[in-house]
């Protein structure tokens, strides 16, 4: 799979995309992300890619052109359009299945907007969807874009060990995750559960199931509601 990153920060999204298990996934070819720099696209000779608002305002609007023409160069070099989206507080939230749909695609193509955001003309001729990771405004689309790429990468083939890994976590089957515990047996007077001592894998796995049962009604009564609603719709 290929993510790329369109920005006016590849070295910010560099900096985090670099480390940890995306960094070594990176580095072992499991998946490819690149960080383009807009300013890189733009015919202005002060690589200017924003301007005044028209109809007034305050801030500055990313220019449509410097976008469109590094979106266009990215589709040359995939021979390819790749499933484009806009990181914008306007979009639909982020969710665990909507990730898990993308890591699915050859490749996306992840824009960050600026300042007051972009000229809608260019989300009208490029974007495919607006996606949100919460209801908030941050001062770029730099830090969803990461965000973005962190949980779609990490289901990508290759990048986890397994997909164990992160089939066995929070959201992906619609409850969160049971309580984890490790050495020492006892912390502070207080031991671990002797069911993950027993080495019994049912026991276990029944343990962990009823624990996510409990925590999502505890945390997320929403989640437990939607999962027991499938769970009487599948029986």
């Amino acid at each position: 799979m290929r993510i790329e990153i369109a920005t006016l920060f590849p070295e910010m999204c560099e900096a985090v995309l670099s480390e940890s298990i995306i960094g070594r996934a990176r580095k072992a070819g499991a998946i490819e992300v690149n960080c383009h720099n807009i300013r890189d696209y733009t015919l202005d000779k002060h690589r200017r890619v924003d301007d005044t608002p028209y109809g007034g305002g305050m801030g500055m609007v990313m220019q449509a052109e410097p976008i469109y023409r590094c979106w266009q160069a990215v589709c040359e070099q995939l021979g390819e359009r790749p499933h484009t989206i806009y990181l914008s507080p306007q979009g639909s939230v982020l969710t665990q299945e909507k990730a898990r749909g993308l890591s699915q695609m050859s490749s996306i193509f992840l824009l960050c907007g600026h300042y007051e955001g972009v000229d809608q003309r260019i989300l009208d001729k490029i974007v495919d969807e607006e996606i949100s990771i919460g209801d908030y405004v941050l001062t770029g689309g730099e830090l969803p874009a990461l965000v973005l790429t962190d949980a779609v990468a990490r289901m990508c083939s290759g990048v986890l060990p397994s997909a164990i890994c992160f089939e066995d976590e929070s959201h992906f089957s619609g409850l969160l995750e049971y309580p984890q515990y490790s050495r020492p047996e006892i912390w502070e007077g207080e031991r671990v559960p002797e069911v993950l001592l027993s080495g019994h894998h049912l026991n276990i796995s029944r343990w962990r199931h009823a624990e996510s049962l409990r925590v999502t009604k505890e945390k997320r009564p929403d989640l437990y509601s939607a999962y027991c609603s499938k769970e009487d719709a599948e029986k």
